[in-house]
């Protein structure tokens, strides 16, 4: 697949006369109106002119006044970060990278590069446009931010520079994905001086208008939506992105977020002018077709699946009647005193019952869906990341951005409705090394995805008849 990915992307290229290779125009010579190709234009300029679409003329802010603030001592030396060459692994000292970014890598205790790290790294760090098959728990949001983080600090920010333009951008489908790339983003950049500014929906708008007028913005973490609205209202401006990172693009194609997406990009620099990565859990003919419109001779990284799927999580099936399901789901909990536990569901509505139940029943539990509101999401992740709520119930959309350490157990009530979405459930425990264990319910009505996800891993899932004790009557609170 590898192989022919590479050869679409080959063939588009040679087929396309006059075309610069990697030559990367400066911001000056893009913007003169003879050096407009239509090889040049993203999806969505108008054929035939250089022209974008308009935007708000609402006038920049001005640079403030500031004051410099000496920085605190840091005595902290790379040589106190020593890792030891090992076969078959690459060291993040293997890459030119800044000292204070190396000292954020240090913070967080990562001493060697995950695959896609070290594949992703060995060509965007060379300016390269990227795009990569992986899922959650691979280590590609760390990827893509080193990779952007750095840069950032090998091109100085223009003398000139206005409140509200970001040198960075990164677009992910859902808030809890938001909010957990600027969580990481904030770490790697603990020593570099870089500003992090994230912007999503179901927040106070006005909040993170304040925040965007207090200082530059050299990263900014967005779901397509609010960007939007900042946008199109004059706040920002995108036409100074130096690198553009579009995270989940098949999940972003799902929720239908597309065309806000070809709005955003229609507003930064041309391809070729910019750096893009794209990282999607598929690559379907559709994400294909994005990337080939949007980047330029990427470098195409694939991480398999069965690589993801990782050993340290113990996976079971229970072959159970619809009617059971919650009795087992309820007695699993209950008798084995679990905390940390996150069910899975395939729809909102069934999301919402379960919670219901199992806090009826005297489990506690919250519910992660769409139709959650903002801030009720962010004290239920609180809850549950401090162990205060032991369950969670999930969507596969709202499940995609929670990063929580120590879920001891994943439940499948219902089997997702694509295998791909099976591993990124699964892949919400056993992580960083550590063990854990996956419970899928197989019913009448959704056994049938079972042989597509044992095809993807390339393995039989155990599939057995839960013990009696487990299919007991809930007891009622009263």
């Amino acid at each position: 697949m590898l192989k022919a990915l590479k050869n679409m992307f080959n063939k588009d290229e040679k087929s396309s006369s006059g075309n610069a290779g990697n030559h990367k125009p400066s911001q000056t010579e893009a913007k003169l109106p003879g050096n407009a190709t239509p090889g040049n234009q993203d999806a969505g300029e108008k054929p035939g002119t250089n022209e974008r679409q308009p935007r708000a003329d609402k006038p920049r802010a001005p640079r403030p006044p500031r004051d410099k603030v000496a920085k605190p001592a840091d005595t902290w030396k790379l040589e106190d970060f020593v890792v030891e060459p090992q076969e078959g692994k690459t060291r993040f000292h293997d890459f030119k990278l800044s000292p204070e970014l190396m000292h954020g890598i240090h913070d967080l205790g990562f001493p060697y590069c995950t695959p896609i790290q070290a594949q992703v790294l060995g060509h965007t760090l060379r300016g390269k446009d990227a795009i990569g098959r992986a899922q959650t728990g691979t280590g590609k949001t760390a990827a893509f931010l080193i990779s952007t983080i750095t840069q950032l600090l090998n091109t100085p920010p223009p003398k000139e520079r206005f409140m509200g333009e970001p040198r960075a951008l990164i677009i992910a489908p859902t808030r809890e994905l938001v909010v957990q790339i600027a969580n990481d983003a904030l770490n790697l950049n603990k020593y570099t001086g870089l500003n992090v500014m994230s912007f999503v929906g179901g927040m106070d708008f006005d909040k993170q208008l304040r925040q965007l007028e207090s200082r530059y913005c050299d990263i900014l973490v967005a779901t397509p939506g609010r960007l939007l609205d900042f946008n199109q209202r004059g706040e920002v401006h995108l036409d100074m992105v130096e690198v553009m990172v579009l995270d989940e693009a098949d999940r972003m194609l799902d929720m239908g977020f597309i065309p806000q997406v070809r709005q955003i990009i229609r507003q930064t620099p041309i391809k070729g002018e910019r750096q893009t990565m794209l990282f999607s859990a598929t690559f379907t003919e559709d994400v294909m077709n994005l990337a080939k419109q949007w980047t330029t001779d990427p470098a195409i990284v694939e991480i398999e699946p069965e690589n993801v799927a990782s050993d340290t999580v113990e996976q079971h099936v229970y072959a159970v009647a619809g009617k059971d399901k919650y009795k087992l789901l309820y007695n699993l909990i209950a008798q084995n005193n679990w905390v940390r536990v996150m069910v899975f569901a395939n729809r909102k509505d069934e999301v919402r019952r379960i919670e219901e139940r199992l806090t009826r029943d005297g489990i506690s539990a919250v519910q992660m869906s769409g139709d959650v509101p903002q801030h009720k999401r962010i004290k239920a992740l609180e809850g549950f990341r401090e162990g205060k709520i032991r369950v969670m119930v999930a969507t596969d959309v709202a499940g995609r951005g929670i990063h929580v350490e120590a879920i001891s157990h994943v439940i499948n009530f219902t089997l997702p409705e694509t295998p791909d979405d099976y591993v990124h459930r699964i892949g919400r425990t056993g992580r960083a090394g550590a063990s854990g264990t996956s419970i899928s319910f197989a019913g009448e009505d959704d056994a049938f995805a079972l042989p597509p996800i044992e095809a993807l891993l390339g393995r039989k899932i155990n599939c057995e008849q839960p013990p009696a004790e487990l299919l007991v009557a809930v007891p009622r609170k009263h």
